[in-house]
């Protein structure tokens, strides 16, 4: 009896020691997100933007990232897991710790609602009215695989934050134009975006913002500018409609899609652009073409 009794009380302390000292979280929230995660994470991004003291996201995978929020003398760590339930719907679990105050929370919190969580709800339920807004300014069709075109094209390469592609299009577009039109290059069709590189981690990307344009031997020579045959490839391919700074979303949702049906890609993007924000308009009727490039065999 006595030796039931120790393993007992032993475990009790195991489970104290455990919940005061080893619990990776002092408390949990979850719930369900219309979106994939690859939205949610570059959302939640854009939302860690809102607060007055910023620390970039941790990034870890699409689905699993961490976030520092200062709340008044503390310092709380949300991390983030989500899993996709289906392609428009997302299970999200945050798990949340104050650096500061940890031992004191995990002991209030089964007694009482603290200010801890209510004001942890509060943020969470803030960043998901955040998201439902966000989700409406865009929409995604994945067309299945189809070929990439071919094209010469004068290229400009940049280097920016994702979040900011659009914008170091915008401040390329009229200097692209200006000089080709002064030399009498024909265009071939509209601009394009060819990625490079998409460095998640570090949250920067390096691409090519290009004119598809007719071979003349005329053609400026400028230091900041490319010549290029860009060939055909196999890829699968989607249509995003809205505004070009979030274009990536339809990438996420390529991504999944080859996922899920075990098709091997190159995380490098080409979109192609039909609409000129700076005409204005409705950005729901701005039209990108998105093209993930398949992996070839090595057969």
């Amino acid at each position: 009896m006595r030796k039931i009794i120790s393993i007992i009380l032993a475990l009790v302390v195991g489970v104290i020691l455990w919940y005061l000292f080893l619990k990776p979280q002092d408390y949990q929230v979850n719930f369900k997100a219309k979106a994939i995660p690859g939205t949610i994470f570059e959302t939640v991004k854009a939302w860690n933007k809102s607060f007055d003291s910023i620390v970039p996201v941790d990034y870890i995978s699409p689905s699993h990232f961490k976030q520092t929020i200062f709340v008044n003398d503390s310092v709380h760590v949300y991390e983030w897991e989500i899993n996709p339930v289906h392609d428009s719907l997302s299970e999200v679990q945050v798990n949340i710790k104050d650096q500061d105050h940890s031992l004191n929370n995990r002991l209030a919190v089964p007694f009482s609602d603290t200010d801890f969580e209510k004001s942890s709800r509060k943020l969470l339920l803030d960043f998901n009215d955040f998201l439902n807004e966000h989700i409406k300014g865009f929409n995604v069709s994945i067309e299945g695989e189809e070929e990439t075109f071919s094209s010469f094209c004068a290229c400009i390469q940049l280097k920016t934050s994702p979040e900011d592609k659009a914008k170091g299009m915008m401040a390329n577009y009229n200097f692209l134009n200006a000089i080709l039109l002064e030399k009498k290059i024909n265009l071939n069709g509209p601009p394009f975006v060819e990625v490079l590189d998409w460095d998640l981690e570090n949250n920067s990307l390096s691409y090519n913002f290009c004119n598809p344009i007719i071979r003349s031997e005329r053609l400026p020579d400028h230091p900041d500018i490319e010549y290029k045959r860009i060939f055909s490839k196999n890829a699968i391919k989607a249509i995003y409609h809205g505004n070009y700074i979030t274009s990536d979303r339809a990438w996420y949702a390529i991504m999944d899609y080859a996922k899920k049906k075990n098709i091997p890609i190159e995380k490098k993007p080409i979109e192609i652009f039909y609409n000129n924000p700076n005409m204005g308009g409705n950005e729901l009727e701005w039209t990108t073409e998105v093209f993930m490039p398949i992996k070839e065999s090595n057969e």
